[in-house]
């Protein structure tokens, strides 16, 4: 039975638990269930603290898990990165004072506040930058320079208004873009995986990509699968009335509307779009 653990509370949670309902896995009823056997898929879920999910997998104590990657760097473990999940992004950033701060390599002696701090030493061990502490605190980060708790701040940066009502910007590159990611442990896939990957990627392509049928005059096919070529190939198949043929095809959902114009004005008709549930390709 694969054992999967998945996100408790937080952001993580509702995504989690409503990508792996579509890809036809019984989730929990009650919050407080910290267990949860699937056994008509052969899987048991764990729900954990997102911090925590990293350390589980990178010692193998389960089979695979949803969190994210900013928290998988941070936990300090070797686990495998194996599939975005497309949710809960997000970019860290420095922060501070800009008359104090704004490059950074200025961060050299200086003491910064973050809820990552293994992320934020590894990123400034990689640049050759020695800070005097890196202070990890939990919740209102943007507060600590004016209580002079710290010089700096390392934090996830959305607009940066909360950081801008602080008395801070944002300097430097991007320390890390993150979102939610199946992970699992070093080594050898565990079996069972391979199940819950796939279907997790026919979720991940249902929800980009919908299905067109759409009907065309023969000589103008050619001119429609341009338009319409697929992930492979469009199914065409000809219609009763002679002269037509109907083509089915998967295109991307963000550009369906313009590919339904486009379609029109070289002379499809009855174009259907229809929403995917799940695929395996």
């Amino acid at each position: 039975m694969l054992r999967i653990a998945v996100p408790n509370k937080g952001s993580l949670s509702e995504p989690a638990a409503q990508m792996l309902a579509e890809a036809g896995y019984r989730q929990r009823r009650d919050g407080r269930e910290l267990v949860l056997v699937d056994a008509e898929n052969d899987v048991e879920f764990f729900f954990l603290r997102p911090r925590d999910i990293a350390v589980y997998v990178g010692h193998g104590t389960v089979d695979a898990g949803i969190t994210g990657r900013d928290l998988l760097v941070d936990s300090g473990v070797e686990a495998i990165e194996h599939r975005a999940l497309g949710f809960a992004r997000s970019r860290f950033h420095f922060a501070a004072p800009p008359a104090s701060i704004s490059r950074v390599e200025d961060l050299a002696g200086t003491r910064i506040a973050t809820s990552y701090k293994v992320l934020v030493e590894k990123y400034l061990a990689e640049r050759g930058i020695e800070a005097a502490e890196v202070i990890r605190l939990d919740g209102a980060i943007e507060s600590t320079v004016q209580l002079g708790v710290a010089d700096a701040v390392a934090d996830v940066v959305e607009t940066g208004s909360t950081l801008r009502a602080a008395g801070l910007s944002v300097f430097g590159d991007v320390l890390l873009t993150s979102e939610a990611v199946l992970i699992r442990p070093v080594g050898e896939i565990r079996p069972g995986f391979d199940v819950l990957d796939r279907r997790i990627q026919g979720v991940l392509t249902a929800r980009e990509y919908v299905l067109m049928d759409y009907n065309i005059p023969l000589e103008r096919v050619a001119r429609a699968v341009d338009v319409t070529p697929g992930l492979e190939s469009p199914t065409v198949s000809p219609l009763r009335e002679s002269g037509w043929a109907a083509v089915r095809v998967m295109v991307r959902r963000s550009a369906s509307h313009r590919i339904m114009d486009e379609l029109y004005e070289i002379g499809a008709r009855g174009i259907l779009v229809t929403k995917i549930h799940a695929t395996r390709l």
